[in-house]
């Protein structure tokens, strides 16, 4: 009862903040620049109304967020109307930041993300972009830390949303059929490891030293099992390096982790490995097993090819042991944007 009664308290102080700052926009963009919205109005305004307010917590950066946030979610201003009628009376005319279709309802905004959640996102500036962080940081229940590193190594882009589009609707799908989303690549910045200099061991250990942030990456759903989980096959040892169970698919996910590029071996090895799980693991009422190849590089073609004609769910995919530079990820943006 305590515990439902300090989390139910801790939401509406974070709700009412939010409340707080976006009135705080509102009353920026509309009494202070008279609705424009427009960028030369940003830092000498902004120190003014700082120095002229002078109360704690109420600075140029708060200032500076809460004009960004009103700007950035318009949608707001229609769920505010029903506390405050007056907040609604003027409005600034500016274009939409997205269609309807790709707007976060701001019940659902407002009801699930602190305002340290918005300050994240308004890092995002494109809007398809941080529709996709939004509906992730929901679904999932990330914490600010888990969403700004989701930012940091853009998931937005390893999740192949960018490419399509329409896959956030079926994110957003209530009645949806649970689908397995594979990231590629998997970012494993976490686990501090160089990427000159490591074995499959050293990943597997870091990858369990490091649990919490794994299944975070790996998405919703997943709960470890074991690790090199020992299998008798015609009287012969075999390991799965990790065995997970989605309870939302409810499946068992088998994981092989490699040091090298993909060989179409490795996935042969896999195959077994999952009609094992097939056959002699699977509980009644579970779905059949999925398997997960990692590894450092893979090509496209020969991925196909290994694939060809295997009953077994099997993904392969990369992973990334540290950020890209700069340019690297410049070169990759403009690679995406250009297909």
């Amino acid at each position: 009862m305590h515990d439902s009664a300090y989390s139910a308290t801790v939401k509406a102080i974070n709700r009412f903040a939010t409340i707080r700052n976006y009135v705080i926009g509102f009353y920026i963009v509309e009494y202070e620049q008279h609705g424009n919205d427009r960028a030369k109005y940003g830092d000498r305004l902004l120190k003014r109304l700082a120095e002229r307010v002078n109360k704690r917590g109420i600075n140029e950066t708060l200032l500076t967020n809460g004009r960004k946030f009103y700007l950035t979610y318009p949608q707001i201003k229609n769920y505010l109307t029903a506390i405050s009628p007056t907040a609604s009376e003027k409005s600034v005319e500016k274009s939409p930041t997205a269609s309807d279709k790709f707007t976060t309802p701001a019940e659902k905004l407002m009801s699930n993300l602190s305002f340290s959640h918005i300050v994240e996102l308004l890092t995002v500036d494109d809007s398809l972009a941080r529709f996709f962080y939004e509906t992730e940081c929901v679904r999932c229940c990330w914490s600010v830390k888990e969403l700004r590193r989701q930012i940091s190594t853009n998931l937005y882009f390893r999740a192949g949303v960018s490419e399509k589009p329409e896959l956030l609707l079926e994110r957003t799908e209530v009645n949806t059929s649970p689908v397995l989303t594979i990231r590629d690549p998997f970012s494993f910045e976490f686990l501090g490891l160089r990427p000159e200099a490591f074995t499959e061991s050293d990943l597997e250990n870091a990858l369990i030293g490091h649990l919490q942030e794994f299944l975070l990456e790996m998405g919703k759903g997943f709960c470890f099992e074991a690790r090199q989980k020992r299998m008798i096959i015609d009287d012969e040892y075999y390991f799965a390096d990790l065995v997970f169970y989605n309870r939302i698919l409810h499946c068992n996910v088998i994981i092989e982790l490699k040091d090298d590029e993909f060989r179409h071996a490795d996935l042969s090895q896999l195959n077994a490995y999952v009609s094992y799980f097939r056959e002699n693991e699977m509980n009644p009422g579970d779905n059949p097993p999925v398997g997960i190849l990692l590894c450092t590089r893979k090509g496209d073609k020969m991925v196909e090819y290994a694939l060809a004609g295997l009953d077994n769910n099997l993904f392969v995919s990369t992973y990334m042991l540290s950020l890209p530079d700069k340019k690297t990820l410049q070169d990759f943006l403009l690679k995406e944007i250009s297909k």
